[in-house]
């Protein structure tokens, strides 16, 4: 497929998990692929690899996000290696200590904050000076900013609803330019993030909430996004999507 062929895509936290199968789904799809990694260096080439073992191109940024200049650091690694972008996805992200709100601690907070809220916004604050006209921006956020029973997540959810005020405020901002800006929201994925918790009763309860009666892949997620990214989706904008196989019905 050649849907995305000449453009320039950055996926944040594109080491593992939803970010590694949007990374390789954009990268079979023709674009050129930057994919950014906190700490795993070894997972985010072999996104690499399985990228351009499909015959796409890709390139390695590192950037530990929550610290301290670290939106500076990504772009900078972009820099050296592309001098443009059309596609944004910002995807990285913590899931924390599930917790309810009496045993949230501010050092756990501010960390999640810093990580799912602050980095994500300077990140985007960078790319609007790189990001062609007619480019795309996806904000991968969470089913648990529109409605939860899971008070465990209350940081979380809080977390990523600031990217949900970023899609919507984005989306007005720069339809002038027809750069469009979407977010995704996908329930629970069976990723490395929730490991050791899609077992027995906790599995078959969380299974029950979708009418399609599993829980969902990475791969679901990302070809949304790569729709998104597509010239198919030209005439949407400021969205909240519900990739969640029907969980909030």
């Amino acid at each position: 497929m050649t849907a995305l062929a000449g453009k320039t895509a950055l996926v944040t936290g594109g080491s593992r998990g939803i970010g590694r199968a949007i990374a390789i789904r954009l990268g079979r799809d023709g674009a050129h692929v930057a994919v950014h990694y906190g700490s795993n260096e070894a997972a985010a080439k072999q996104t690499v690899a399985a990228i351009e073992a499909s015959g796409g191109h890709a390139f390695t940024v590192h950037a530990e996000f929550g610290m301290d200049g670290d939106a500076e650091a990504l772009w900078a690694g972009f820099d050296a290696h592309a001098d443009s972008l059309d596609i944004l996805v910002n995807n990285a992200g913590i899931l924390g200590d599930q917790a309810e709100i009496q045993d949230v601690s501010r050092a756990a907070f501010d960390h999640l904050v810093a990580v799912n809220t602050t980095a994500p916004f300077f990140v985007t604050q960078h790319a609007l000076r790189r990001l062609r006209d007619g480019g795309r921006i996806i904000n991968i956020s969470t089913m648990l900013t529109r409605g939860s029973s899971m008070s465990r997540s209350i940081a979380y959810a809080m977390s990523k609803s600031a990217m949900d005020v970023l899609t919507a405020t984005l989306a007005k901002q720069l339809g002038p330019r027809a750069i469009t800006v979407n977010t995704v929201a996908p329930g629970v994925i069976d990723t490395d993030m929730h490991q050791g918790r899609l077992v027995g009763q906790a599995l078959a309860w969380l299974v029950s909430l979708s009418p399609m009666g599993r829980i969902g892949t990475p791969q679901d997620i990302a070809d949304t996004v790569a729709f998104l990214a597509s010239h198919d989706s030209r005439w949407i904008t400021g969205q909240w999507i519900d990739v969640t196989g029907g969980t909030l019905l």
